[in-house]
């Protein structure tokens, strides 16, 4: 495989795998969390946590784990002598925070959630606005870095 074909082939994948999952992150943000907002806070963390068990399955790993990965290739090949370069690599970069954001914030608030039984508003609430907030930024940042990505490739 050429250096040129390898290089489409990273930031293609990294574009497809940002925009997916921040394409995922939005719609959280958006609707499920105000359609969880809706319930009572037991419900909504046992709801919660069923989604965040379901998560961690091969299809949406693929796409969060592959994208980060692609993100890394495509922004160590990204050449920073012309436009395209750079746009690459702010888009990798952008991608990678959104990576990021999650390991930082969103996994740790799963994680503690996955402790709690039997809670209720309070514990929801608690929960609920930090991670929507790191959710919205994560999926703004994959949305960017794939828009980035994706138009790198359009010279």
């Amino acid at each position: 495989m050429t250096a040129d074909l390898f290089q489409t082939v990273a930031t293609t994948t990294s574009a497809v795998c940002a925009a997916a999952t921040g394409g995922v992150y939005v719609a959280f943000s958006t609707m499920v969390m105000p359609a969880l907002n809706s319930r009572p806070g037991s419900e909504a963390i046992g709801a919660m946590q069923r989604i965040n068990v379901q998560a961690v399955r091969p299809p949406f790993m693929v796409l969060f784990f592959g994208g980060a990965a692609a993100s890394v290739v495509a922004g160590l090949t990204a050449g920073t002598t012309d436009t395209y370069g750079l746009v690459r690599l702010a888009g990798a970069v952008l991608s990678l925070a959104s990576f990021g954001v999650t390991a930082a914030v969103n996994v740790p608030l799963n994680n503690r959630l996955a402790r709690v039984a039997g809670a209720g508003d309070l514990a929801w609430q608690a929960f609920e606005q930090p991670w929507t907030r790191a959710n919205t930024v994560r999926g703004v940042l994959a949305l960017a870095g794939a828009a980035a990505l994706a138009g790198s490739l359009t010279r």
